[in-house]
């Protein structure tokens, strides 16, 4: 990802095939863009077999009149002509048993990232760079990888060499759509003008219709074992890159240039173009003053965007830059990542599912997708409570459906009478922070606050609850100031030894704190039903973690003996459902996969979304007992849950959620996990309930400087919520602090990002509170850079 330039157009260069011409239409281009007056660059990433038939010396030796302007280059070399997997297999063998240290595709990607670096430097002219690939698209590369999935960081323009034998028809369309699934750019096809199979008549018309360029150019002599072979080359190349600059092959070279300098020209145009058109969610467009405000994402990769910069057009006396520059996604695209970015087993999820339903009607009917979707939510999140799964388009959604699951069931289990009145003015119990969606119902459920909109109307009472977090390298409970004049306390803080000990509920349910809580509630909760005016008939909560409201993790055991308490006959005759809102925290964003084991109680109803689909595409899945279930089931019609919405349960969203279940399955066994798991464990302890991605050492430290109210991570979340006396949502000071973290921090290293090219970071901010976000594979190198990045910002801003 993240090389664009101006100056030096690139083209990746695949193969329907091996033995397509590959190397012969490189050296083709290669040829014509040296006689058209360019420098030009050609690199084959690894090559096997013979060094003297090696591609790069093929290069070399037809490189035309003007070959003292190429450039050729060859950056892992094996002898054995075999696929490059085999290859440095071999070469241990051949080296007595010396075992060849194989690439990682890490190290081999950001080998080719910086040689493509360092040829832009050295050039400042007009330039074309080839990079040729090994075999077919699917050939594997020296990990084992296969090249479509290893150079697709990269991200660059691609060439796809078609097939011009028996068969190539077939082969060149797949290896097409295999590109295309993966997002790659396709340019051009180039193949050979065979006339007794003719593939390229076929090709031209079938790829035309679909905006995609075809070349054909004349096949290259038979070869022959002798200097004569030589001679019959030169003289192929000469008639087909002719010196009058005219021919097929210069027209695909000119629309080679055009597909570069037109995708310049339409990333140049997207801001002011956005700004003409778009109306952006949670953007005040009066603070967006220029084009340079609009974050133009080109393509994205693992954790990271590929940005479009403007700003780093080559100038007389700058080196050049890329217009690409990778920046760290910080928000996990609001909370939306599982598995990173443009991940290829997601992607073929989806296009399998499209090609065999597109979207289907799913009212009384089923398919594969979707009911193994069920099955396993029941036989995860839902494990022994839950009986049905509702699935709608989104968090906000599942939620408006658990509230109407909610309060039907009410009415139903506690027989009441209720007029239309009353039920429209039943009630529901909540945190203050919390946030549960826009749509209106879903506001309806939270108080009154910067979110909800004119036609809000607050339906219930909700509590401020006391707060996790790490102060001055403390960990410590925070009581609202409500409840401390309640007991009549003193104090508002209490300090635990570890996280561990906070999030072990079931061993502090008889603790002084706990009765605290018992009595506090009991009686706020005795006032609220002698209250006529609004009956109550839900609990709504976000457990553990209330996300947008500002990243407020809640004392886990307040919210257990709430859910104990509204299931208190004593209190409440009829048990209020409880419902768990876990589109945020659900799926192992907080290092666990629901929150129900951890509070030691179970929800009736739970919202899954987010992570549900790995961020591909919006689902939400609405979890229910069998007895609220059993509350709209009668034989009357009108009785049914009648919600619902045209694409439910669309197969495309409910295959890739699957294919996300199975990735994070294998990821939890993971030793990436089980390292982060390690380090938060308590000493002396093998495991623990409570841990995350961010390292402990970073959180405390972070917490101990003087500009820190507190800190927080659980899982793959972070949150900092600095000092502020205008603190809360519409503070601008966590955004203010933190800006120069957008800038790419270039000191001369090999960054995490792919590619190793320096980086930004995009975050989101609530108010005087910082958040970030990793995927649930980031790697430990992309956490460290960014703790590196932000300790040495803020410990910067507090010397100063």
């Amino acid at each position: 990802m993240s090389h664009l330039y101006k100056h030096l157009r690139i083209h990746q260069v695949f193969g329907a095939n091996t033995d397509v011409g590959k190397t012969i239409i490189t050296t083709a281009l290669v040829r014509a863009s040296a006689l058209n007056n360019n420098r030009v660059f050609y690199l084959k990433p690894v090559s096997t077999g013979a060094p003297q038939d090696a591609d790069d010396e093929h290069i070399k030796r037809h490189a035309g009149p003007r070959k003292h302007l190429v450039d050729t280059h060859c950056l892992f070399r094996y002898g054995d002509p075999v696929s490059p997997h085999l290859a440095v297999k071999m070469a241990s063998e051949t080296q007595g048993g010396l075992k060849v240290p194989v690439p990682s595709d890490e190290t081999f990607v950001g080998s080719v990232a910086e040689h493509i670096r360092k040829q832009a430097r050295v050039t400042s002219g007009p330039g074309h760079m080839y990079v040729e690939t090994a075999g077919g698209v699917h050939s594997p590369t020296l990990s084992g990888t296969t090249q479509l999935d290893t150079y697709r960081p990269l991200f660059l323009p691609t060439i796809l060499i078609g097939d011009s034998r028996l068969g190539g028809i077939s082969s060149t369309i797949s290896s097409f759509e295999s590109l295309l699934l993966r997002g790659y750019i396709i340019d051009a096809i180039i193949l050979f003008r065979d006339e007794y199979y003719r593939n390229f008549e076929y090709l031209t018309q079938y790829f035309a219709e679909r905006g995609t360029h075809v070349t054909a150019l004349d096949p290259p002599p038979p070869r022959l074992d002798s200097a004569e072979n030589v001679m019959n080359t030169e003289k192929y190349y000469s008639d087909l890159v002719p010196d009058t600059l005219k021919g097929d092959i210069f027209n695909a070279l000119e629309h080679l240039d055009k597909c570069h300098a037109r995708r310049i020209e339409e990333l140049d145009s997207m801001p002011r173009r956005t700004l003409d058109t778009i109306w952006w969610p949670f953007v005040q467009h009066g603070l967006v003053k220029t084009e340079k405000d609009v974050s133009v994402i080109d393509s994205a990769w693992s954790d990271f965007f590929s940005i479009y910069d403007g700003s780093s057009r080559q100038t007389l006396s700058s080196q050049p830059k890329s217009l690409l520059q990778p920046q760290l996604d910080g928000s996990a695209s609001w909370w939306t990542q599982a598995v990173g970015h443009a991940h290829p087993t997601l992607a073929l999820a989806a296009a399998n599912a499209a090609g065999r339903y597109g979207h289907v009607m799913f009212p009384q009917a089923t398919h594969l997708p979707a009911l193994q979707l069920a099955e396993r939510l029941l036989q995860g999140p839902g494990k022994g409570w839950a009986s049905r799964v509702f699935f709608s388009d989104n968090g906000s959604t599942g939620m408006e459906v658990a509230l109407k699951m909610a309060l039907r069931s009410f009415i139903v289990s506690s027989g009441l009478e209720l007029s239309s009145a009353e039920k429209k003015n039943l009630g529901v119990i909540g945190l203050r922070g919390s946030y549960h969606g826009d749509t209106i119902g879903a506001m309806d459920a939270c108080e009154e606050g910067v979110y909800t909109c004119e036609w809000h109307e607050a339906k219930g009472y909700w509590f401020e609850p006391p707060t996790v977090s790490i102060r001055k390298g403390r960990v410590a409970i925070s009581l609202p100031l409500a409840m401390s004049s309640f007991t009549g306390d003193q104090w508002t803080v209490e300090e635990f030894e570890t996280l561990s000990h906070v999030y072990d509920v079931e061993q502090r349910l008889e603790s002084p704190l706990a009765k605290k809580y018992r009595r506090y509630l009991d009686k706020h909760m005795r006032i609220l039903q002698a209250d006529d005016s609004r009956k109550l008939a839900a609990l709504v909560i976000e457990p553990i973690v209330m996300g947008a409201g500002g990243m407020i993790f809640v004392d886990p055991l307040f919210q257990r003996i709430m859910v104990d308490i509204v299931r208190d006959p004593t209190l409440f005759p009829t048990p209020l459902p409880v419902i768990f809102d876990e589109v945020f925290v659900g799926l192992y964003r907080l290092g666990f996969e629901s929150a129900g084991p951890l509070l030691g109680v179970n929800p009736d109803i739970s919202v899954n979304a987010k992570i549900l689909t790995g961020g591909v595409l919006p689902l939400a899945a609405t979890l229910a007992s069998g007895r609220i279930f059993s509350a709209f089931r009668s034989e009357s019609k009108v009785d049914a849950l009648l919600h619902g919405h045209s694409y439910t349960a669309h197969a495309i969203g409910c295959q890739v959620a699957n294919a996300t279940l199975d990735l994070i399955d294998r990821l939890v066994e993971s030793d990436l996990w089980v390292g982060a798991i390690g380090k938060w464990a308590p000493e002396g302890a093998l495991a623990t309930k409570v841990w995350s991605f961010w390292d402990p050492e970073f959180i405390t430290s972070i917490s101990c400087l003087d500009i820190v109210d507190e800190a927080m991570a659980l899982g793959t979340v972070l949150a900092i919520k600095f000092k502020d006396d205008d603190a809360g949502y519409a503070s601008h000071s966590a955004q203010t602090l933190l800006q120069s973290l957008r800038l790419p921090l270039d000191d001369g290293s090999t960054s995490a990002a792919p590619g190793g090219a320096a980086f930004g970071v995009h975050y989101r901010t609530l108010g005087n509170v910082a958040y970030f976000m990793s995927s649930l594979n980031t790697p430990r190198a992309t956490i460290e850079a960014l703790e590196d990045r932000l300790w040495r910002l803020v410990s910067g801003v507090q010397r100063s």
